[in-house]
């Protein structure tokens, strides 16, 4: 193997040591490089591609349900952010402070957004007059910026990342948290049809909801590394915000109220899910939904019959492309095609067209899938359709093989002893009977690193009988406890 093949290929194993092998994936797939400031990451252009292809997929469906997108500054005043006590609290020790500007020194802190509702709020409050005002409903693609002392992994956690939040405001509990459940709902469409990652939904209990919050709700997936991801969060807020900010309407009787609102965000942790999910040791495996070249056509020639194998793939490529695929004609003459194989393996490419003499002179075409490297050899007639249903088995293989690592790792433990051993010999979700009490996370969490990653939405009657499997105490509901990103 040749040393440009060598630097090509993955080199560490994605079961032994998952966080090299993430990281030889991110880079080596052309997705990101790090920065020269700790922390921070540089989004190359295939990894943008993936995250526009999340924005415009769920941008769509925030906009099919009445949502506008708006643009808040970058900079939030130390008093806008005090207003609300909660979340001065709760981002503390994340945020950055800006407290010069040019030669100047500023009269007043400015916070880099480690969220915004504190700089979006005091807009709603001027925007919202009327009940016929309401919902209102705005959201922004940005990024923020939480300066978090801890470990960074390119897209899973960064100092700097890109994320949408948005922002409603309603006239009562009921229709604030029924856009609760819309946007969490959408964030579970999207990791379902769009990433090919089952989600489980709940909530963050108490002590780990957003700071302000009334309800944290949040999607949950399950890395094949036993841990879990927070996929995205929608907050109902109650009226915390909407007091401090002063967002009240005039209803029907002439009576001032206080609204409701709400905040959702998803980032770009979602990539991080993605390429984590998906991808082996060969490198990125993406689903078609996504991947910047859904289809890559190579043609495997001599010189005697290099004109009649290129126009045939050729053609079979045009075709493919009038149909609205994203496709890759790789017709260099410097890579033989066993580089070529590898490369676009390496690049997720989710299926591959091999095009030799034998297939022009029998009018077909070998496709081989990205997941398992399964090889069918099938008819030039009818191609556009044929790679349709390839693609839709792709997404199918990737989708069942996460289905398979979340339906076997959701385990239940009813003693300390249980949570702890089954969390460190198998990962995954522990399902076990909590009373509710913060400190009784905190006794695993100090064992093994894993906490509560979400409860039920809905607290079941059946758990009032159950005892607390870490104290004894009467347990209130079910907790998830898992290690996390």
């Amino acid at each position: 193997m040749s040393n440009g093949e060598q630097e090509l290929g993955i080199t560490e194993s994605k079961e032994h040591s998952p966080g090299e092998w993430y990281a030889e994936v991110v880079r080596k797939a052309k997705l990101a490089d790090y920065a020269p400031m700790s922390g921070f990451i540089v989004t190359r252009p295939r990894g943008y591609a993936l995250w526009e292809a999340i924005q415009s997929n769920l941008d769509g469906r925030f906009k099919e349900t009445g949502v506008q997108n708006a643009y808040f500054p970058l900079f939030i005043p130390e008093s806008y952010l005090e207003r609300e006590k909660d979340v001065v609290e709760g981002f503390d020790p994340e945020v950055a402070w800006v407290t010069q500007g040019g030669h100047e020194e500023l009269e007043e802190r400015l916070a880099v957004r480690p969220t915004s509702e504190s700089i979006i709020a005091p807009f709603l409050s001027q925007w919202v007059r009327s009940h016929r005002d309401l919902p209102l409903r705005v959201n922004q693609w940005c990024s923020v910026v939480r300066w978090e002392a801890t470990e960074t992994k390119p897209f899973f956690r960064t100092k700097e990342f890109l994320w949408q939040e948005g922002h409603t405001a309603h006239r009562d509990r009921e229709d604030a948290w029924d856009e609760t459940m819309l946007r969490l709902e959408q964030y579970e469409t999207v990791y379902e049809e769009v990433l090919a990652i089952p989600v489980m939904r709940g909530r963050k209990p108490e002590h780990d909801k957003f700071p302000g919050a009334d309800t944290t709700t949040t999607v949950e997936a399950l890395m094949p590394d036993g841990k879990s991801v927070q996929g995205a969060t929608s907050h109902h807020l109650g009226r915390s915000f909407a007091e401090a900010f002063d967002i009240t309407y005039v209803d029907e009787e002439e009576e001032e109220r206080v609204a409701h609102t709400t905040s959702w965000g998803l980032s770009w942790r979602a990539l991080g899910a993605l390429i984590m999910t998906h991808s082996d040791d060969q490198g990125l495996v993406l689903p078609p939904t996504v991947a910047p070249e859904q289809v890559v056509v190579v043609p495997i020639w001599q010189e005697e019959n290099r004109e009649e194998v290129l126009e045939y793939g050729e053609g079979i490529a045009a075709d493919l492309e009038e149909a609205g695929l994203r496709v890759e004609f790789d017709d260099r003459d410097e890579r033989n095609p066993g580089f070529k194989f590898n490369e676009w393996e390496l690049l997720g490419t989710p299926l591959r067209l091999e095009i030799g003499p034998n297939e022009v002179e029998d009018g077909e075409v070998t496709a081989v899938h990205r997941p398992d490297g399964e090889k069918t050899v099938e008819g030039r007639q009818g191609i556009v359709e044929t790679v349709e249903e390839h693609l839709d088995t792709v997404y199918a293989k990737l989708y069942a093989a996460a289905e398979e690592t979340l339906e076997e790792n959701v385990r239940d433990a009813g003693s300390r002893e249980e949570i702890l051993g089954t969390i460190g010999r198998f990962g995954g979700y522990v399902r076990a009977p909590w009373c509710g009490e913060e400190a009784c996370e905190t006794a695993i969490k100090e064992e093994i690193a894993a906490e509560i990653v979400m409860v039920p939405l809905e607290k079941a009657s059946d758990d009032a009988g159950d005892e607390c499997a870490v104290c004894g105490e009467k347990a209130v509901e079910t907790a998830y406890f898992a290690k996390s990103y």
